[in-house]
């Protein structure tokens, strides 16, 4: 097991690197002059000159990707153009956010679709299999930011349930929760669909292997045998599909968070590339992958507590 974890981490290392050098070579092949776009137009030849000399770049591009490296193996991801605020302050106040919202949108997500899938595998070609599947396929197609608008509309501007935007007061965990509730359900929609809908092919799969046939010669009954047996194996692909998708969730949870004008990480990567306020964008972007090589690791370490076959294996 030890080892296991050494390959995973080592994995998520080189994940980590690996996006990082991508995002650098993209953000330098955006369209646009930094300088220009942020100190407008009228902007004098020597200003900009004079900006790009103090955000380095004048440099060549070798030299900026070498203190780009340096600073952010130092934990230092610059500063903000417009405030001059340190960005991993920027990112550290948005980030809670964020979590919070993918964290409860994949945990309500999994705790429906599991059993979900489940129940139609149990009773497969059955009324409820067949709702289950139109359900899924339902959710599934439908983009996250338009499940966000649906919601926001009927549930916000309608019905006055819930607050349309924002995303609470800070320091009151009831407000916060409340004003989770509509991002949380626009995003875990989708998910109960893919998840529910893996868990019943994974399950049925299962079902026809021969340790479940031998469990039911020996007389164990139907529930113990979906349950006990196949559900716990069909978890490991599962857990997979829901560590490799978290990194899809995040992604997701940027037009999320838009929609709702909620402050999280989606939301300040959004305005910095908007902006073309590159250490912002960098220093956000930095961080979702690690958040995301983070959960994937974790996931694959899981599956050795899971399936014990993983760690002979």
């Amino acid at each position: 097991m030890a080892q296991y974890t050494f390959r995973r981490f080592l994995t998520a290392l080189a994940t980590v690197f690996g996006a990082m050098v991508l995002l650098f070579i993209m953000i330098q092949f955006m369209p646009g002059n930094p300088a220009t776009i942020l100190l407008g137009p009228r902007a004098s030849p020597e200003i900009i000159a004079s900006f790009e000399e103090k955000m380095g770049l004048n440099q060549p591009i070798y030299v900026q990707f070498g203190k780009f490296m340096f600073n952010v193996f130092q934990g230092d991801l610059g500063r903000d153009v417009l405030t001059h605020r340190p960005v991993r302050e920027l990112v550290l106040n948005a980030l809670p956010y964020t979590i919070v919202l993918a964290f409860t949108g994949m945990g309500v997500a999994a705790l429906i679709g599991i059993p979900l899938g489940a129940f139609a595998a149990a009773y497969r070609d059955s009324l409820l299999d067949k709702i289950t599947g139109v359900l899924s396929v339902s959710f599934i197609t439908m983009p996250s930011f338009v499940k966000a608008i649906v919601l926001l509309l009927v549930f916000a501007v309608i019905l006055r349930w819930f607050p349309a935007t924002g995303g609470g007061e800070p320091g009151n965990i009831l407000d916060q929760l409340y004003h989770l509730i509509l991002p949380m359900t626009a995003i875990a929609i989708g998910w109960i669909g893919y998840i529910a809908r893996l868990t019943r092919a994974v399950v049925l799969d299962e079902l026809t292997e021969d340790y479940v046939r031998t469990a039911r010669a020996k007389g164990v009954s139907e529930r113990m045998t979906l349950y006990k047996h196949a559900l716990r194996s069909a978890m490991v692909p599962v857990v997979s599909f829901i560590g490799v998708g978290f990194g899809t969730l995040l992604g997701g949870t940027v037009l999320t968070e838009v929609v709702f004008n909620r402050p999280g990480l989606g939301t300040l990567i959004y305005n910095a590339v908007k902006a073309r306020n590159f250490p912002v964008a960098e220093g956000g972007l930095i961080i979702a992958v690690f958040l995301y090589a983070f959960v994937n690791m974790v996931a694959d370490l899981s599956h050795g507590f899971i399936d014990p076959r993983m760690r002979t294996e």
